[in-house]
């Protein structure tokens, strides 16, 4: 099982850190910096960074085409914090593109600037059970609409902080900054789960 972080700019490291600390002999990482790339992942992880910065890089490399491409495969992706503001259908704050991937409006730096970055703990409801999780927000967006489709995993202080649009997961904030690999693990799963179907169709 391949998973790809896009490498163009953020905390790309981090997340590959993460999910060699799930402790999944079977994820492979790949560091991904041309859009060809992707054609052999079978998941991708859009890391936070600056989301402004993060959008001229994959237009200035010809990624827009082939994230939509690669989405519509049913491949999973997993957005943090710029990520999300890539991946959504409708970005505030100001108004900027975004990808159209996930059915959220989010709004850009919402709970504030670097200054006021904190950590907190939450609960997430993975795969049906809930179970606490380690949040650290830095410059995070806010989630302020989830369309119909959209189901809400995780909140912190009345706020979606953790989204799921099959195959598209969204964090607004930094699961790969903290120890717990909770939210990695389930990405992971979300991947092999997609990946054995389409292997069973296969055969």
């Amino acid at each position: 099982m391949k998973i790809g972080v896009l490498a163009l700019q953020g905390d790309f490291a981090r997340h590959e850190q993460a999910l060699r600390a799930c402790g999944a002999g079977d994820v492979q990482t790949v560091q991904v910096r041309k859009p060809e790339q992707l054609e052999d992942l079978d998941g991708l992880i859009i890391p936070g960074g600056e989301s402004t910065t993060l959008l001229k890089l994959m237009e200035a490399w010809d990624f827009v085409p082939a994230l939509a491409e690669f989405h519509a495969g049913g491949r999973p992706i997993f957005g943090t914090c710029a990520g999300v503001i890539v991946l959504a259908r409708q970005v505030e704050n100001p108004r900027q593109f975004s990808l159209g991937l996930i059915d959220l409006v989010v709004e850009r730096n919402a709970y504030g600037r670097q200054r006021e970055s904190f950590e907190a703990t939450g609960e997430a409801v993975l795969d049906g059970v809930p179970r606490p999780v380690q949040m650290v927000f830095i410059r995070a967006p806010r989630i302020r609409a989830l369309g119909p489709g959209v189901q809400a995993l995780a909140r912190h202080g009345g706020d979606v902080v953790l989204a799921r649009q099959d195959p598209v997961l969204a964090a607004t904030f930094h699961p790969e900054l903290t120890a717990d690999t909770a939210i990695h693990r389930h990405f992971c799963d979300m991947v092999r789960r997609r990946r054995d179907v389409e292997a069973s169709t296969r055969t």
